[in-house]
């Protein structure tokens, strides 16, 4: 993920926020909802001030989820780390030696254990897991993947981000910007 073991990733899910954590002490942020048309500057301007930027792939507007769009973000975009619910899109970016993040939604357990299968074929570099506010299930899949696990989703107070990483995040991940001034 980074250098600095960074507990906590900033989500931008507003253009505000994004010169605010240009000027932060974090050292990767989390785009979630962009439009293909900004990409370029924000990632331009994130490595300016020696940020790294994970792109969440599929909230990307004007962009398809197929490996064309991910040769896209990795060789000419250039982001640091791709995050996706999409195996194709995962494998993709570590083909270009980029950060593959496989997104999980626990809803079931029948969702786990599909979760379980896609993992086994994408070997993420990390597994981003939502709801992030279930610490058990944080520890499960990361003692039986052996993959350092992102808590998000859900993540409302320092104490939900605590805990997501006391049950066994490397890091966790929130567009609350309170959140993002406590680890800051």
């Amino acid at each position: 993920m980074n250098d600095n073991n960074q507990k906590l990733l900033p989500a931008i899910r507003q253009m505000k926020d994004f010169d605010w954590l240009l000027e932060s002490s974090y050292q990767t942020i989390v785009l979630l909802e962009s439009h293909v048309g900004q990409l370029r500057s924000m990632v331009r301007a994130a490595k300016r001030a020696g940020k790294m930027m994970y792109v969440h792939a599929d909230l990307v507007y004007g962009l398809k989820n197929d490996d064309y769009g991910a040769d896209f973000l990795c060789q000419d975009i250039k982001v640091d780390g791709l995050i996706s619910t999409r195996k194709n899109m995962v494998i993709k970016a570590k083909k270009h030696s980029v950060s593959g993040i496989q997104r999980l939604f626990l809803l079931d357990s029948m969702a786990l254990e599909t979760s379980y299968r896609q993992i086994a074929v994408t070997k993420p570099d990390f597994i981003e897991v939502l709801p992030g506010v279930v610490p058990d299930l944080i520890a499960e899949v990361k003692e039986r993947t052996g993959i350092p696990v992102i808590a998000g989703g859900l993540i409302r107070t320092v104490r939900d981000a605590e805990q997501a990483l006391q049950g066994g995040a490397s890091a966790v991940t929130t567009s609350k910007k309170e959140i993002w001034k406590h680890y800051a």
